[in-house]
């Protein structure tokens, strides 16, 4: 019976790709690989190695080797360079310790489908839809001198409070319109996955007589590690890389410090400098290495 079975059987035709199909296989696999190669990866390559060297931005010839002198000089000679990390590190930790949580808060809120939650969805996940650049706009039209908020309070323009130029209000408004944004993305991210656990869990608990946080904290928050992982990385990200915003609000130079704000001010120096290339590898590293770290002992966790 097998032997007239495997008679029967018809061989497996080998697929081959006609020239057609090699064609507009090349065309939808090179041509973005070829984009992404010439748009990211080259241009990160350059930017590592020009950070270590003195070039004018203009002729190739002009390029000379300057060794670790521009890192030297942005670690012990640019005050600046200081107070623009300790904004970055406000930002992280604010974003970390507040927004971040008041993210998923909402996102747990709106998975338990309180009264009105799906208005409340479509309100906090506006924001994510613009850029930080239009966010900016929106605020700065609210919060400049002769703006709605000091027009609502009455204040003429000499009494007006200066929400951007006043360094007792500048980083904690700018900290509140960045997190207008970066809830309603934390919390899209969450809610998705909230979504994807199995209701079978939160029963499980609420018979063994688990109240709401007990079973948030030792279920459905473990459950989540995929996405708390997202979540961390995209944290991180979001509080390095908030540099249209505050361009959008000061323009291209003054205003509140920040490491991307010293990338655009620096990118072709003072003179012969390639400190803005120096700015972005630094930058660039603050980025990445907390995420590989968090995600090596992630990893490594999983294994045990």
């Amino acid at each position: 019976m097998s032997a007239a079975t495997t008679k029967l059987e018809k061989p497996r035709r080998r697929r081959t790709f006609s020239g057609r199909d090699k064609v507009t296989l090349g065309f939808f696999v090179g041509i973005p690989t070829f984009l992404h190669l010439a748009l990211v990866w080259f241009p990160a390559v350059a930017t590592i190695y020009l950070s270590f060297t003195y070039w004018t931005g203009i002729h190739l010839s002009d390029i000379q080797w300057a060794g670790t002198a521009n890192y030297e000089n942005i670690l012990f000679e640019t005050p600046r360079f200081w107070e623009a990390l300790r904004v970055n590190v406000i930002w992280l930790f604010w974003f970390g310790l507040i927004a971040t949580p008041l993210g998923i808060l909402l996102a747990y809120q709106i998975d338990r489908e309180i009264r009105g939650h799906k208005f409340y969805q479509s309100a906090y996940y506006l924001p994510v839809v613009l850029s930080m650049a239009v966010i900016g706009i929106i605020w700065n039209f609210l919060l400049r001198p002769d703006g709605f908020v000091n027009g609502l309070m009455g204040l003429e323009i000499s009494e007006a409070i200066s929400f951007f130029g006043d360094d007792r209000y500048n980083l904690w408004v700018i900290l509140i319109m960045a997190s207008w944004r970066h809830i309603g993305y934390i919390m899209l991210l969450y809610l998705a996955g909230l979504k994807a656990i199995d209701a079978s869990l939160r029963e499980a608990a609420a018979i063994d007589g688990a109240t709401e946080w007990q079973t948030f904290r030792r279920i459905i928050f473990p459950a989540m590690q995929p996405v708390n992982i997202i979540v961390i990385v995209i944290t991180i990200i979001e509080s390095l890389r908030a540099f249209d915003m505050i361009y959008i609000i000061y323009g291209g130079r003054g205003g509140l410090p920040i490491l991307g704000v010293l990338v655009f001010e620096n990118i072709a120096g003072e003179g012969a400098s390639m400190k803005g290339a120096a700015y972005a590898v630094i930058l660039f590293l603050l980025s990445i290495v907390p995420i590989l770290a968090y995600l090596q002992q992630q990893f490594r966790e999983d294994v045990r």
